[in-house]
C-alpha cells in the first residue's frame, strides 16, 4: 500500500472509454472530458475532492481500452467495493476495468515506458453505419503489403516532426518499437508502440500510410516526407474516431 503524506492511498486504474461524446481525456475549459467525469465519480463515492492523473491525453473522439490513471483517496472499504461504486457513478461509456493500490511514488505518465495505440480502418466500397464512430471508412482498396513496407521505416529512434508536434518543448525525437498492419476481414488495424508520441502523430502517420496503401504515394514518397521532418510534407490527418489507446507499459 502506498500512502501519501495525508494518509491517503494511491490507486492505479485501467480505464476504458468510448470517446465519441467527449472533448478528450484531459480536463479542458469546455466541460465533458473523461478526466472530469472520473473526478466527479470519485468525489460522489468518497465525498472527497479528487484529482485524476492520466498516462496521456487523448483527443476528442479518440477511444481507449487501456488508459492508465492514478488518484489518492482516504478509503477503508477495499478496492473491489471502490471499483464497483465508481462504475455505478460513471456513465455507460466509461468504465474502470481494473483497480489496485500502488506505491505513493507511482506516476502514470512519468513512469510509463511504452504506449501502444491501434488505428482501425474499415476498408470497403460500402460504408457501415454501425462502425461510423469506431473505424475510418476508406472506400478505395488498400494494399497491406505496401503499407507495411512503409510502416517498417518508422521502427527505431527518429525525428518524427513530419507527423506531429511535441506537447511541450521542441524535442520531436521518438523511439518506435512496433509499427505494423494486420487485416481482419474488411478491417485493417495498425498497431504502433513507442516510448512517447507527438501530438496527432499516430493519426498523421495513418493518413500518410493510407496514401501509400491506395497508391497515391509510393513508399519512396513516404520516406521522403518522413525524412523531411516538416509538417507541410504530411498527408491529411486521419479522423479521430479510428484511434484507440490500448495499453501503457511500465517497468
Amino acid at each position: 500500500m502506498g500512502l501519501d503524506g495525508n494518509g491517503r492511498i494511491r490507486y492505479r486504474a485501467i480505464i476504458e472509454y468510448d470517446g465519441t461524446a467527449y472533448v478528450g481525456f484531459q480536463r479542458q475549459r469546455q466541460p465533458n472530458s473523461v478526466q472530469e467525469l472520473l473526478e466527479q465519480a470519485i468525489t460522489a463515492v468518497s465525498q472527497q475532492p479528487a484529482t485524476v492523473i492520466g498516462s496521456g491525453r487523448t483527443d476528442s473522439g479518440v477511444h481507449a481500452t487501456g488508459q492508465v490513471i492514478s488518484f489518492d483517496l482516504d478509503w477503508s472499504h477495499g478496492t473491489a467495493a471502490l471499483q464497483r461504486a465508481l462504475n455505478v457513478n460513471l456513465p455507460p461509456d466509461i468504465s474502470v476495468r481494473t483497480l489496485e493500490e500502488v506505491d505513493s511514488s507511482f506516476h502514470p505518465r512519468f513512469d510509463a515506458r511504452c504506449r501502444v495505440y491501434e488505428y482501425h480502418i474499415y476498408n470497403s466500397p460500402v460504408r457501415s453505419p454501425i462502425q461510423r464512430h469506431y473505424r475510418w471508412h476508406v472506400a478505395k482498396p488498400l494494399s497491406l503489403v505496401r503499407m507495411n513496407e512503409a510502416a517498417a521505416l518508422l521502427i527505431g529512434a527518429h525525428d518524427f516532426a513530419t507527423f506531429g508536434r511535441p506537447p511541450q518543448g521542441k524535442n520531436t525525437i521518438r523511439h518506435v518499437f512496433v509499427a505494423e498492419w494486420r487485416q481482419e476481414d474488411a478491417r485493417l488495424i495498425f498497431t504502433i508502440a513507442a516510448n512517447a508520441f507527438l501530438y496527432r502523430m499516430v493519426r498523421t502517420i495513418v493518413g500518410c500510410l493510407k496514401n501509400v496503401g491506395e497508391g497515391s504515394w509510393d513508399v519512396a514518397q513516404f520516406r521522403t516526407a518522413f525524412d523531411a521532418a516538416d509538417r507541410r510534407q504530411a498527408a491529411a490527418v486521419a479522423p479521430a474516431h479510428g484511434l484507440y489507446l490500448v495499453s501503457v507499459l511500465y517497468e
